[in-house]
């Protein structure tokens, strides 16, 4: 049997709820995971007048790695609801921790793509790519942001999961054009 409890659940259930135990560690993973998927997240505008002048793209076909990224953020999304609401929640299934492992794993498949992409110089290789990694995005960040609540008290789980989030933004203001 999975176990599907949270840590704070986890620590009560244990018998060391007397012990104060923090989540520093894996708060601080997460956060950091947070920052690089937001830095990741901008370098699709880097890629745009590259691509433009690589391949001769007109704007629309050059606009294609938008949408893209943001058509696999969608299908990912998409694809959760649909599974999760016939076959069961895949998280719930595969734990939190497990989950983001699979979701960087796409993401990682995706930018490994980019290897064959650029040797085939094919902006179609390249656009699946882009795809896949906007894939693993989604279904990271569905994923993260639970987990992140969950790192800690209740009461303060909002706060944690905005510090995380600001660190996503912070992110995708460090990137070099």
């Amino acid at each position: 049997m999975i176990d599907t409890s949270t840590p704070a659940e986890a620590i009560s259930s244990s018998g060391t709820a007397g012990k104060t135990q923090t989540y520093r560690g894996p708060f601080f993973i997460m956060t950091s995971l947070f920052f690089m998927w937001g830095f990741m997240t901008v370098w699709n505008d880097i890629l745009i007048p590259r691509f433009k002048q690589a391949f001769t793209l007109n704007y629309f076909e050059a606009m294609l790695v938008q949408f893209a990224f943001a058509g696999g953020y969608f299908i990912g999304a998409l694809l959760y609801y649909l599974i999760s609401s016939t076959a069961g929640d895949p998280i719930a299934k595969l734990g939190y921790k497990n989950s983001i492992v699979v979701s960087l794993l796409i993401a990682a498949v995706g930018s490994a793509l980019f290897l064959p992409a650029a040797g085939a110089i094919s902006y179609p290789l390249f656009l699946l790519a882009i795809f896949i990694v906007g894939l693993g995005f989604s279904l990271l960040q569905i994923a993260a942001n639970p987990y992140v609540t969950i790192l800690g008290p209740e009461r303060t789980a909002s706060s944690r999961l905005n510090l995380a989030q600001g660190f996503n933004s912070i992110g995708t203001t460090c990137h070099v054009s």
